[in-house]
């Protein structure tokens, strides 16, 4: 029995990173589930910083997602980055502007307003665009998947559920681009990376925040399915 025990909440893209690492490379581990809200003390004691994801093995704790997911790749047969050094730091360097693509997705959600919405959006537009001409599909680097696509297929799948809220025009209309998403949005690892339930618990979170994107989320939520 494997002795990886990945800790976890339900909606953190970053715990995600690492779920798709072990399931890609089909590495046995348990998984627990937290209530950040309501962190249990054994938790607290772990978590240097409070955050998921955490990862136990060998009786040592390991945090921060891309370490988590780095040492899960670094430590099982073949890899998911690039085999070539110069491209593996590139990779690694577009990792690094996914994070920071998620931090502006978490200031468009929690935008206050429609200005600072708008502002928000605009910085995370700006974001996609500078990517796209990077992408060489159907993956990032062509016809491999690599572990900077299952960092963006953590990104991607927050627009599924904004699609569903209104039309805010995020993402750019390239073809390389669309069919990126839809790639990576459409791998088993990507897929099967967030616990059941997902969606709603995604839409429910949006419809608690108290910003303008909470209030389109429960309009949305309110319409009729089949307006007369």
């Amino acid at each position: 029995m494997s002795d990886l025990h990945l800790i976890s909440h339900h909606l953190c893209p970053y715990v995600q990173r690492a779920v798709i690492v072990l399931s890609e490379k089909s590495i046995p581990h348990r998984r627990t589930y937290i209530d950040l809200a309501a962190k249990p003390g054994w938790f607290r004691a772990l978590s240097p910083l409070g955050r998921v994801p955490v990862l136990e093995t060998g009786g040592r704790v390991l945090f921060e997602s891309q370490v988590i997911a780095e040492y899960l790749d670094e430590t099982t047969p073949g890899s998911l980055h690039p085999a070539d050094p110069l491209e593996r730091a590139r990779h690694r360097a577009w990792i690094e502007f996914g994070s920071e693509t998620l931090a502006t997705i978490g200031k468009l959600y929690n935008a206050p307003d429609e200005a600072a919405f708008a502002a928000a959006a605009d910085t995370l537009r700006g974001r996609l665009e500078r990517i796209a001409p990077e992408v060489a599909g159907p993956f990032f680097a062509g016809e491999k998947f690599h572990m900077a696509d299952g960092v963006w297929g953590t990104i991607f799948r927050y627009f599924d559920t904004f699609d569903a809220i209104g039309d805010f025009g995020l993402m750019p209309e390239t073809a390389p681009m669309a069919a990126w998403r839809a790639a990576v949005s459409a791998r088993p690892s990507v897929q099967q990376a967030p616990p059941e339930g997902y969606p709603a618990r995604l839409v429910n979170f949006l419809r608690a925040r108290q910003s303008h994107l909470g209030g389109l989320a429960r309009r949305a939520c309110d319409r009729p399915a089949n307006p007369v």
